[in-house]
């Protein structure tokens, strides 16, 4: 069966949350006076990103709620026992400067367009329903996809095969049927190959080298190579370039 719908992850694939989180913990951080403390602008962005990943990780492992790690990022990076309206307080300011600085990568539109109506598209993220629908709204592309599915409410996150079989449900199509666009190699490209997907891993940065850029089937650089891989693909009776 031919490729018929594309299902997106968000977060650095469409949208370039990498740098409207650095910019916007930057602005918030100086608005609270707290960037002196750190030494460097860099060194407090850094120990942010540190502790949202490590956060991040627990409630993907369902050791927390979506709003819990939310509140625990916020008490481990400013190493302070806040009650739960103090950390919300604290991470609604940091949003509001975070949400200046939102933005789609450049190729975004121009592939959406030149995918048309030739193909479905739906939306698979690990984060909240919440979040990645006023995200896609006011970048104003929510009306491009069928669907929005996200690991808080389904109950299951990214890479774990019932994710990305979820979005297929969704589309009432089979995994063979299905593309999954994803940034991250081993969450999004190994998880989706793994679950019977056409995987495409962007390495926007180019930077994997090795083994790691060999993550998955198809890895590209921009989303202007996506419409060739789905008008060529040769996946079935070939062998996956994973290991």
């Amino acid at each position: 069966m031919p490729v018929v719908a594309v299902v997106w992850d968000v977060d650095d694939t469409l949208f370039d949350y990498t740098t409207a989180d650095r910019e916007g913990m930057r602005a918030h951080l100086a608005a609270e006076g707290l960037l002196a403390g750190y030494g460097t602008p860099e060194l407090a962005l850094a120990r942010w990103r540190e502790v949202t990943d490590a956060q991040w990780a627990r409630f993907s492992a369902g050791e927390t709620t979506f709003q819990g790690q939310r509140r625990d990022r916020v008490r481990v990076f400013l190493e302070t026992p806040l009650s739960d309206a103090e950390a919300d307080s604290w991470f609604e300011r940091y949003v509001g400067h975070y949400e200046t600085a939102w933005s789609l990568f450049p190729d975004v539109l121009p592939v959406l367009d030149a995918l048309g109506a030739d193909y479905r598209h739906a939306v698979l993220s690990n984060s909240s329903l919440t979040v990645q629908e006023r995200k896609l709204r006011v970048l104003g592309v929510r009306d491009r996809f069928e669907t929005v599915l996200c690991a808080a409410e389904l109950g299951i996150s990214k890479p774990d095969a019932g994710a990305f079989h979820a979005a297929c449900e969704a589309l009432e199509l089979a995994p063979r049927q299905v593309a999954y666009v994803g940034d991250h190699p081993e969450i999004d490209g190994r998880g989706a190959a793994e679950a019977g997907l056409l995987s495409v891993w962007i390495d926007r940065d180019g930077a994997c080298t090795g083994g790691e850029a060999q993550a998955g089937p198809h890895r590209i650089t921009s989303l202007a190579e996506l419409p060739a891989i789905l008008g060529a693909d040769t996946r079935f009776g070939a062998p996956s370039t994973f290991r």
